[in-house]
């Protein structure tokens, strides 16, 4: 039964619906999806048309709001709105090192796994949007990966949509995953570049950090290990809107006195654990790289850990060897998260054989995008560190009517930044008030 409860300003319902985990035989396994509905206190929801939350990712949950936070607020002045969990995420049949073992061999996972891709979890809103709606289409709004999957809808479910709303989260429909990485290095190298303008001093800082654990790797709260390549992977935190100063203040606090000498603070290495424990998401980690596979012969083999060969300056070896600055990385995934974090070990080979797996389909349908008839906004940040901004502007081009937002006011988190304004524009955009 449906529960409902209340919080300041908002009425929220519990949902939950079994899904096949294999769209193609729906009498076969099922697997149990969560929702969480949101309606205006005091609003008939009856009365009001759906919109579709889909989160960024992979392998994040629907954000749990307290009240009417962020874009929520917009949103709640005329939809009901449903916060979907994707499959493998927050209460929809979790994946991750605890439950991943009750599918048997790490060659069962994988096998598993492979059906948590955006052409999944498309068919999963198709299958649950009848019974909620009485059939009646609805608006989706897709945040980063949450825009690829609206991508697909558009290209295989488009009598599904009214609207199709995308925050940094436009795809190229072609690009291999060794042509994203390609271009995201570059990006990622001019994001470091920026933050070492803005804070200069951090040069130094990142540079003795990474010497330290060189040296010396630590052993985070929970059993992490935090070598220098781990290290370097806190650039993450540059792709959001306060980001660089994050990185800033975490790193001026990062060594305390002993009396052996200067130590990595206790503080510090507690405030890295958060930052880089894929323990609430190992999703990201697994999938990372299958969600831009499309070519059934190719596997993907570890994309971003071979493209970075190609670019030395992310080596913290080289960089400690001469006197440059340490370039910190972000938005890839690589081997080595899954002997380093303990939360990511146990997958370690489940995660090779989603590397080397081939037979992947299709994502997207370029023909059917140039004939498109939803209307489409889609808010692209310029240079986004995430999704790149060439690669989106492309795939603007392509999909039939689709109306950009192209804007350096925010970074990929902009729809939590920007909150409603953000919604507000896209909005306007689809309904032709700008």
């Amino acid at each position: 039964m449906d529960r409902s409860y209340r919080q300041p300003g908002v009425v929220l319902t519990d949902h939950r619906f079994s899904v096949p985990l294999d769209h193609t035989r729906p009498d076969g396994e099922h697997i149990e999806l969560y929702a969480r509905e949101a309606v205006a206190t005091g609003k008939d929801p009856a009365t009001l048309p759906w919109l579709l939350y889909l989160e960024g990712g992979p392998g994040f949950g629907a954000r749990r709001f307290t009240g009417r936070q962020a874009w929520l607020e917009r949103a709640l002045t005329e939809y009901r709105v449903l916060l979907l969990d994707q499959r493998g995420t927050g209460r929809s049949t979790p994946a991750n090192r605890q439950t991943l073992p009750l599918r048997g061999t790490p060659e069962q996972q994988a096998e598993y796994l492979a059906h948590f891709r955006a052409d999944s979890i498309v068919r999963d809103a198709e299958a649950i949007r009848p019974g909620l709606t009485g059939g009646a289409p609805w608006t989706v709004l897709g945040q980063s990966f949450g825009g690829f999957c609206t991508t697909h809808y558009l290209s295989t479910a488009p009598e599904g949509l009214t609207a199709a709303l995308i925050t940094g989260g436009l795809p190229s429909l072609t690009a291999t995953a060794d042509e994203v990485y390609a271009a995201a290095y570059p990006r990622m190298e001019r994001k470091n570049l920026a933050h070492y303008a803005r804070y200069p001093m951090d040069v130094e800082r990142a540079r003795r950090i990474a010497a330290h654990l060189v040296e010396r790797p630590a052993e985070l709260p929970g059993g992490h290990r935090l070598t220098a390549e781990a290290f370097q992977s806190l650039g993450i935190l540059l792709g959001t809107g306060d980001g660089s100063h994050q990185l800033h203040y975490l790193l001026e606090d990062a060594f305390v006195p002993t009396p052996s000498g200067p130590a990595l603070a206790d503080a510090f290495l507690e405030h890295v654990q958060g930052l880089l424990s894929f323990a609430a998401h190992p999703l990201y980690a697994l999938l990372h790289e299958p969600i831009y596979a499309q070519d059934p012969a190719a596997p993907t083999a570890w994309a971003a850990e071979r493209v970075r060969a190609g670019h030395p300056g992310f080596d913290a070896g080289k960089t400690l060897a001469g006197d440059g600055p340490l370039l910190f990385t972000g938005e890839t995934v690589h081997p080595w998260h899954f002997t380093a974090d303990p939360a990511l070990a146990p997958l370690r080979e489940t995660a090779e054989l989603l590397a080397a797996r081939t037979g992947w389909g299709p994502l997207y349908d370029p023909d059917r995008l140039a004939a498109n008839e939803v209307p489409v906004a889609a808010a692209i940040y310029h240079d986004d560190l995430y999704v790149d901004t060439a690669h989106s502007l492309q795939t603007a081009a392509s999909i039939r009517g689709l109306r950009t937002w192209v804007t350096d006011e925010f970074e990929h988190d902009g729809v939590r930044a920007g909150g409603p304004r953000v919604l507000d524009r896209l909005l306007a955009l689809v309904r032709d008030d700008v």
